[in-house]
């Protein structure tokens, strides 16, 4: 599989440079918005995990319940088009954290939260279904990689940048800042031809869809149920709902090691201990997408991508957990980041080998209730883990929740080598 390099790839595919460079800008300022709206709701809340937990749901369950519908619907309409009515929403809905003074004021927070949640789906969806007919199959791979790659770049910066102004500025400065990064990304899309959002004869399908005046939960249903009748994408699924089962507190994690137990042993500000973990993490991920087109060849040439996919997870998992143990703030940090680096070299080449199963009429609807699904598992294991933190410490969390995400990578390898699923051929 000779795919271009990331260079050659931003230069030579001037639509996917657009896309690319709309995504970074609005990364950027998303990672503004979630270190601030973490700070605020924990200023405002005075601390209480609850307050936090809160941000967190309302973050993951408006995604889980309108992702399906998102799906169907950027299958069955532009692209395009939702991608740039999308931002333009989120700009309104940004700067609606403004508000937010006074413990009277956190329902603001919660809903602009879901709000940001909800778009976000639409967007996500319409993104992800337009990434391989804009790269080609040749260059999914590197696209995927450095689309993901890039998020998780800015996640560092962004949480970096985000703390330090929150510290320095306020956190209204973060919400200003994260609302024009969506009219920044909404122009990029816009630059887009609408052709190359989808296959060719796609967009003619599209529209027999709707002269035929189907419903939406007809073209969900169809989505569902070609991932029941085909075992490699519903394995793909199901490894992402069981790692979501202890890698969904990564982010309850984080706020409460770094701004509960790091500031306080480590004597730094809370804001800048959460940041330098989404630091770590978001770097760490950052180093595996840019290694894993490298990688994914390796291990495809000599056919072992699904022995790579399963002790990737399993591996996570172990690191993960080690930082639960660690004395300091730069210690954890280090594990955070090892950890990120094997997840993010897994998931870029297990979400390109998902991309390469479905096809281009149904990749919307598939990709959505795959992340649908591992947000709902991510809410729950959010909700339980903040209810947990009662009765045990934000360390013994991280334990539990690390080796827990690791058995994703152990069922994984079982059933492969089981026989009960088998990849196509032309993958193996």
């Amino acid at each position: 599989m000779d795919s271009l390099t990331y260079m050659q790839l931003l230069r030579r595919n001037r639509s996917f440079r657009r896309l690319w460079t709309g995504q970074v800008i609005s990364e950027l300022g998303n990672w503004f918005n979630f270190i601030a709206a973490l700070g605020i709701v924990r200023v405002v809340a005075n601390a209480a995990p609850e307050a936090t937990t809160l941000v967190l749901l309302f973050r993951m369950v408006p995604f889980t319940l309108f992702a399906p519908l998102a799906g169907a619907f950027v299958d069955r309409w532009s692209r395009r088009k939702v991608m740039i009515a999308t931002d333009l929403l989120r700009v309104a809905v940004a700067l609606g954290f403004l508000y937010v003074r006074r413990p009277q004021d956190l329902w603001i927070a919660y809903l602009c939260t879901a709000l940001l949640a909800i778009f976000g789906a639409f967007f996500e969806a319409a993104k992800n279904a337009a990434v391989p007919n804009i790269t080609g199959e040749r260059d999914l791979l590197a696209g995927n990689a450095l689309m993901f790659s890039s998020r998780f770049l800015l996640m560092s910066l962004g949480a970096a940048l985000g703390g330090w102004t929150a510290a320095r500025v306020g956190y209204q400065a973060a919400f200003i800042i994260n609302a024009a990064s969506f009219l920044v990304s909404a122009y990029s899309v816009w630059l887009l031809p609408e052709e190359e959002t989808r296959q060719v004869g796609s967009a003619e399908a599209s529209t027999e869809t709707r002269k035929a005046h189907r419903g939406y939960w007809t073209d969900i249903r169809e989505g569902w149920v070609y991932i029941v009748q085909h075992r490699p994408v519903a394995a793909i699924l199901g490894a992402n709902i069981l790692w979501a089962t202890g890698g969904g507190a990564v982010n309850l994690i984080m706020d409460r090691l770094g701004a509960l137990v790091f500031a306080a042993s480590d004597k730094v500000a809370p804001d800048t201990a959460v940041a330098a973990l989404y630091f770590a993490g978001g770097m760490g991920l950052f180093v595996g997408m840019m290694i894993a087109r490298r990688v994914g060849i390796y291990f495809e040439t000599r056919g072992r991508t699904i022995v790579f996919i399963g002790w990737g997870l399993i591996l996570q998992g172990l690191v993960f957990a080690l930082m639960g143990v660690m004395p300091t703030i730069w210690l954890a940090s280090l594990m955070l980041f090892v950890s990120r680096i094997l997840l993010g070299a897994e998931f870029a080449v297990q979400e390109t080998l998902l991309m390469r199963l479905v096809p281009d009429n149904l990749r919307g609807r598939v990709s959505t209730t795959d992340r649908a699904g591992e947000i709902l598992i991510w809410s729950l294991s959010t909700a339980v883990c903040g209810w947990s933190l009662q009765g045990i410490t934000p360390r013994s969390l991280t334990v539990i929740t690390g080796l827990l995400s690791g058995t994703a990578g152990l069922a994984w390898l079982i059933v492969f080598a089981a026989g009960q699923v088998r990849l196509p051929k032309t993958l193996r």
